[in-house]
């Protein structure tokens, strides 16, 4: 990976990503995106960071578990921190209520003053990053004591410019490309064994940038698939272990709120071989419809969504590193072992293929920023040109399974959205690179679903459509 040409490249964009200036937030529970903004932040145009200042900064204005924040409250009446917010509409009580775990403000202690919430509609309910001034409210009369979101700024400190990070992305080989974005992810490029495996890793990413693409990647622990999908964007979910249900991910009957899947870009079921699922013939049916149109209906509620759904989970391997049985979801709980279901999952990511994260893995060097990276891949989802130019170069044959074909076309828009960012038009991309880098892939990844279906039922080919490039 070349420091200097990220460097000249974006010059604004850029961070020094080192264990010694990571040191700094040990104890810290701060996502990827926070950190590398606070590095940005307090490090001088000599390369050198401030520590002291980053870690009074952190000391004075981040919410972590453990402060005094909820006394120092109710002293001073007034606090602003950057914080992760939960907020949820209390619909019987017309209150639009926060929390925020990190300090032990709990949902019934926090309130969000309407002149607040018309402001901000992201306020509306969720998780957010923001910079919040909390103001304390002593009780009066019959009306207990209360925490006010007194002003609120979302945490999105780049305006992206789209258009000249497409530019840019010209001045890199497709080879240093894969690395830039690698680094991106907090990896080291040079612990990867060969470019196919490089590939394979930022694969992980499709879900980012395309909308309603659902993928399943099963590896062995210590992969790194939690790290990518918990820590690189405020704007996905992370649902690790627990119970899930029609109502947290799709709409909520009793409370008569929308669900997480409302809100994110994606949403990551983790370790999905402990999660449980409530009521599993209405989430299985919710699900499905979902997965496939981008839309639900629960009760007199319909929804629309652009966000897509990943599946991580664990398998068992071989002493050869590879899985134990041909049938991959054998071990997984029995909801995921559905036909049906399955194939409304776009691709599917090998990762026992991936490297075990270790020393030599680390970033260490000059890299995007993450929150600047974040904000990219958000905004290459709303992109229109990548599935025009993947509708123009793909021949698709006339009797081509539906959702296999959709599933290639969604497969390649986001392969293209990753690696040729800078195309346009079918003119600006070598169709023998579209071929190898994004419909080979593609064919791949769905493929392995349909092997796996055919385990599952006998009734399914396990074959795809022969859909080539023109």
């Amino acid at each position: 990976m070349n420091d200097r040409k990220i460097q000249e490249i974006f010059k604004e964009e850029t961070v020094l990503k080192t264990p010694k200036n990571y040191g700094v937030f040990s104890g810290q529970n701060l996502p990827s995106f926070v950190k590398d903004w606070l590095i940005k932040r307090y490090t001088h145009e000599n390369g050198e960071l401030d520590i002291q200042e980053l870690k009074s900064f952190l000391s004075n204005h981040i919410a972590r578990k453990g402060s005094k924040i909820k006394g120092t409250l109710m002293d001073s009446q007034e606090i602003t921190l950057l914080a992760r917010i939960i907020v949820e509409p209390d619909i019987k009580s017309n209150v639009l209520r926060f929390s925020i775990p990190d300090i032990g403000i709990k949902l019934n202690e926090g309130s969000i003053p309407q002149y607040v919430a018309r402001k901000h509609p992201e306020l509306k309910g969720g998780e957010v990053w923001g910079v919040v001034k909390l103001v304390y409210m002593p009780p009066e009369g019959t009306q207990r004591g209360i925490i006010e979101i007194a002003d609120y700024k979302p945490f999105k400190p780049y305006e992206v410019d789209i258009e000249y990070f497409r530019e840019n992305r010209k001045e890199f080989s497709l080879e240093e490309w894969v690395d830039v974005l690698i680094s991106s992810m907090e990896y080291n490029p040079d612990g990867f064994e060969s470019f196919s495996q490089k590939l394979l890793f930022i694969s992980r990413l499709l879900v980012f940038v395309e909308p309603n693409l659902n993928m399943i990647e099963l590896a062995p622990k210590g992969t790194g698939k939690s790290y990518i999908f918990g820590n690189l964007s405020k704007y996905g979910w992370l649902v690790s272990g627990g119970t899930v249900s029609r109502a947290k991910l799709f709409y909520d009957i009793v409370r008569g709120t929308p669900g997480i899947i409302t809100y994110y870009d994606f949403v990551a079921l983790d370790e999905i071989e402990t999660i449980k699922f409530s009521d599993e013939n209405e989430l299985q049916g919710a699900l499905k419809n979902y997965l496939e149109f981008g839309n639900f209906s629960v009760a007199n509620y319909k929804g629309v969504s652009s966000a897509g759904f990943m599946l991580l989970g664990n398998i068992p391997l071989s002493s050869d590193k590879k899985p134990i049985s041909n049938n991959y979801f054998k071990e997984l709980p029995t909801f995921f072992q559905s036909s049906a279901l399955l194939d409304r999952f776009h691709g599917f990511i090998e990762g026992w293929k991936l490297p075990r994260i270790k020393e030599n893995l680390i970033i260490d060097g000059y890299a995007l920023n993450v929150e600047y990276f974040s904000e990219i891949l958000h905004t290459l989802r709303m992109i229109p040109d990548f599935s025009r130019v993947t509708t123009q170069l793909l021949d698709i044959p006339p009797d081509s399974d539906t959702r296999d074909k959709n599933a290639i076309v969604k497969l390649c828009n986001g392969y293209l959205r990753l690696l040729f960012p800078h195309v346009k038009d079918v003119d600006g991309i070598d169709k023998r690179d579209f071929e190898e880098y994004c419909l080979k892939p593609a064919k791949e990844m769905r493929s392995i679903i349909k092997k796996q279906r055919s385990l599952i039922d006998s009734e399914v080919d396990e074959n795809i459509p022969d859909i080539r490039v023109k």
